[in-house]
């Protein structure tokens, strides 16, 4: 961890959904805090809860009960407004699908959250092309995604999400449509911007390829934690 400084924290969150006639409890009672510069995974079965809380973190849904108080502010009591100016200057966000518009090139993909800020074309300009080094995709910033391959896809998923810089990077199944090598390449390069930015990076998943990079494992099961570990750095 790069600071002690809490960025997130949960107290006795409640998520239910309707099913029917009845609600379904999707998460019950979560307490959770995470520090700055944190490497961490929330792990467990399908419908444990982890894209549930993935959501809430990420200003996408809001508690039922309790509260999710994210870089200060509290999820719940944020207008759409507010939440949507949360995720677009502070909160990155990597998805399994990659997500990228199949009719912009790689620069306009990574370019496209830097539209929502003020910021001069130049410097625009130059985010992008740091972060597309950081991903070591400088050479394909003319190229749509149709041109390139999955695991070139996601490293221009995790540019767009990082061009901000933002504090959190929230990652859902990252590597879920990636092979081996390239879900060791995406893994190292999130560790790489993890120590160099000190950017918390918050998962949800089951790989076992994922699980073996993170400093932190929330282990999910039935909406609750099951059980909290941290590991020594690796």
């Amino acid at each position: 961890m790069e600071s002690n400084k809490t960025v997130i924290t949960i107290r006795n969150l409640v998520k239910t959904f309707p099913m029917g006639n009845r609600e379904f409890t999707a998460l019950n009672g979560i307490n959770l805090s995470f520090a700055k510069g944190e490497f961490s995974g929330l792990v467990g079965p399908s419908g444990s809860g982890k894209t549930t809380l993935l959501n809430i973190i990420g200003t996408l849904d809001s508690p039922t009960e309790g509260e999710a108080i994210v870089l200060g502010d509290s999820v719940g009591e944020l207008s759409q407004k507010k939440a949507a100016n949360l995720r677009n200057m502070k909160i990155g966000f990597v998805f399994q699908t990659f997500n990228l518009l199949p009719v912009y090139s790689t620069f306009e993909n990574v370019e496209f959250p830097l539209l929502l800020q003020k910021m001069s074309a130049a410097n625009r300009k130059k985010s992008v092309m740091d972060a597309l080094d950081w991903v070591g995709l400088t050479d394909k910033a003319k190229s749509r995604p149709a041109q390139m391959s999955g695991g070139e896809c996601q490293r221009v998923a995790i540019a767009r999400a990082i061009v901000k810089k933002p504090e959190i990077v929230l990652a859902d199944e990252p590597t879920a449509n990636l092979d081996a090598e390239n879900s060791h390449n995406i893994l190292k390069t999130m560790e790489k911007l993890n120590q160099s930015l000190g950017t918390t990076f918050l998962f949800a998943t089951h790989d076992e390829k994922v699980i073996g990079y993170l400093k932190r494992i929330i282990k999910l099961v039935d909406g609750k934690v099951a059980s909290d570990e941290i590991f020594a750095k690796k």
